[in-house]
């Protein structure tokens, strides 16, 4: 199956997690990285989704899965081992046009999720379409050694030069060269070896004294 490639937006906004076991904690996990408002339905919850529970992060409905749980709901994510109730998430989910993902079922899926590399504003994703996804953890693997902290560093540096040049009266265009510049000239090594004064003099070489001022080294990284 051809997939079409998106990052979605759930800050805020209202999901369902039907299940609470280790894949369910997975999933609730996941949301709530990225700011969701999670609802779990499930007799029952592992201790981590509990405590999740007790400390306001989630509402846990403690009972078995009912279809009018789906009403007013962003999405939907199926983790139980029930093929029944699996179908009848999906089912209820189209009905009411919400996105659903089962686990480990791609045919009762409207959306797979990749394997992902977080590195602060950095999201590297790996998916094998659902053909292996013990290939997409191995390939996420090697990824985590090749991309360490220092790109999240580095981008939230890039970030904030960004925010101050688009604040200026100028073509966000005109700025292209800069960050260019920046990523030829190594900003991503020089963040990783901890060398401030060369990352400030490689901001003075393509900005004015007054715009690196702003990034002064105790900031840079």
């Amino acid at each position: 199956m051809d997939y079409y490639p998106i990052n979605l937006n759930v800050t805020g906004r209202p999901c369902l997690v039907v299940g609470g076991g280790g894949v369910g904690t997975r999933k609730v996990q996941g949301l709530l990285e990225c700011g969701a408002r999670i609802t779990l339905v499930s007799p029952k919850a592992t201790p981590v989704l509990a405590e999740l529970a007790r400390s306001g992060e989630i509402t846990w409905k403690c009972r078995p899965y009912c279809s009018t749980d789906m009403e007013g709901q962003f999405l939907v994510m199926g983790a139980t081992d029930d093929d029944v109730l699996n179908r009848q998430v999906h089912a209820d989910a189209l009905d009411r046009k919400v996105l659903c993902n089962i686990a480990d079922r791609p045919s009762l899926c409207q959306f797979i999720l990749p394997a992902v590399v977080r590195r602060g504003d950095l999201l590297i994703s790996v998916s094998t379409s659902g053909q292996s996804p013990a290939m997409a953890k191995r390939l996420r693997r090697r990824l985590q050694v090749q991309f360490g902290d220092e790109y999240a560093a580095a981008l939230a540096l890039m970030g904030a030069v960004r925010s101050q040049l688009l604040a200026e009266e100028h073509a966000p265009e005109a700025h292209k060269g800069i960050f260019e510049h920046l990523i030829d000239a190594g900003i991503v090594d020089l963040v990783r070896a901890d060398r401030r004064d060369e990352i400030q003099a490689l901001l003075l070489a393509v900005m004015t004294a007054d715009q690196a001022a702003a990034y002064s080294s105790p900031n840079c990284t």
